[in-house]
């Protein structure tokens, strides 16, 4: 049986669009407020996407940079994994897009939905390719455009949401050297599908005039459920990440930037300090795939990530989801 091979991260990117949208743009559109907002979300500003931009777009911006960051080109690609559950059509994927507007002539190219553990799901089957050998360039990007699918006239969820896209260029450690992928898991609850969900658009509602009526192409959340799962599974993810390791090694936790408050219930109860959490939400939003590649592509950058340290990324979504990977810089 062949020794399997060991996975580093070559090179990160992320891409937000031009349009800053305040808390204040709330207040005309529901009863809210910038200090509600802040309070319950721990959110100052987002990112919304141009109309005539889609997910693809966000992706292919990440995309390059995370190329021109592991200094390869497009055509040494062999795959490429997008995680994302706005996709641009129903049919084909995203990713092909991606693969076309790159001109990554001899990857193979597939989406995966698993909300906002999209990235890290994308991330741990490209993995998975290299270290069974069957590739050596993996692109994994997570991209969305949400504000495609929030009903603005719902104050528990148009408030959260952003649009933005990261990506991560995966190759054999031997290759790149730095953050080898030592730790990664995946799981599920489908008992929670309705948590977080959208009703209609897919084979069980087709859309129809009726479900346009009733607003069932829009997300609609049970906020304090999804509440008490995250703060459950984010705490969980981060403990199995560093079962035998000694926790002065971490470096860095990147948590999916589902909701400050979440964010920071889970990690008191770990004891983690605050300065060893990368926390953007306040800047960007919920951009589900997007927020651990985007914050992780921040961090890197910002020089937050001490080399030969570890770097935990968790993310939990709709599904229910959720996923953990254990890297050392």
């Amino acid at each position: 049986m062949a020794s399997r091979i060991r996975v580093g991260i070559a090179g990160t990117g992320s891409y937000v669009p031009e349009r800053i949208v305040p808390n204040a743009y709330f207040e005309q559109l529901v009863d809210t407020s910038d200090e509600w907002i802040v309070q319950r979300t721990g959110i100052v500003e987002r990112r919304f996407a141009a109309e005539d931009q889609a997910t693809s777009d966000l992706a292919v911006e990440a995309a390059q940079r995370a190329l021109e960051s592991a200094g390869m080109r497009a055509e040494d690609l062999d795959l490429i994994v997008l995680g994302t559950l706005t996709p641009d059509y129903l049919l084909p994927s995203t990713a092909c897009l991606v693969q076309d507007r790159l001109g990554a002539t001899k990857a193979g190219a597939f989406d995966c939905n698993a909300a906002c553990t999209g990235f890290l799901t994308a991330l741990h089957t490209g993995e998975a390719f290299i270290a069974a050998g069957r590739a050596r360039r993996v692109l994994v990007i997570g991209a969305e455009k949400l504000t495609s699918f929030v009903d603005f006239k719902d104050r528990t969820s148009c408030i959260i949401f952003g649009d933005a896209a990261g990506a991560a260029v995966l190759t054999p450690l031997d290759e790149c050297g730095q953050g080898e992928v030592l730790k990664t898991t995946l799981g599920a609850d489908g008992k929670g599908y309705d948590f977080i969900h959208m009703r209609a658009g897919g084979s069980r509602r087709p859309p129809s005039a009726e479900t346009l009526e009733k607003g069932e192409h829009f997300i609609r959340m049970r906020g304090r459920d999804v509440f008490r799962f995250a703060v459950t599974y984010m705490g969980e993810m981060v403990r199995e990440m560093m079962e035998g390791y000694d926790p002065d090694e971490i470096s860095l936790v990147v948590p999916h930037q589902v909701n400050k408050r979440i964010i920071e219930a889970a990690l008191e109860r770990l004891e983690i300090p605050r300065e060893k959490v990368m926390v953007n939400i306040e800047k960007y939003g919920n951009s589900s795939a997007a927020t651990v590649p985007l914050a992780l592509d921040e961090a890197l950058r910002a020089g937050r990530v001490e080399k030969g340290k570890l770097v935990i990324l968790v993310a939990f979504g709709a599904g229910l989801t959720w996923g953990g990977t254990l890297i050392r810089w």
